[in-house]
């Protein structure tokens, strides 16, 4: 997944938090990319990020079984 928005430099450490959000008060519960990653996480997989000039890169690497 990749998107042209705003780098998350400062916020890079607390994206995958349950419940974090960069959305104003009452927009959002914060819990998508949480479950994202721990759905990957229960199938054996892995995820990873980079950071570029604007926007970040998500990647996801699935066991083939």
């Amino acid at each position: 997944m990749e998107d042209t928005g705003r780098d998350i430099g400062e916020v890079a450490g607390e994206i995958f938090d349950p419940f974090f959000t960069t959305k104003p008060p009452g927009e959002g519960t914060g819990l998508g990319l949480a479950i994202c990653l721990r759905i990957v996480e229960s199938c054996g997989g892995a995820s990873g990020s980079q950071r570029g000039r604007q926007g970040t890169l998500f990647s996801i690497l699935l066991p083939v079984f």
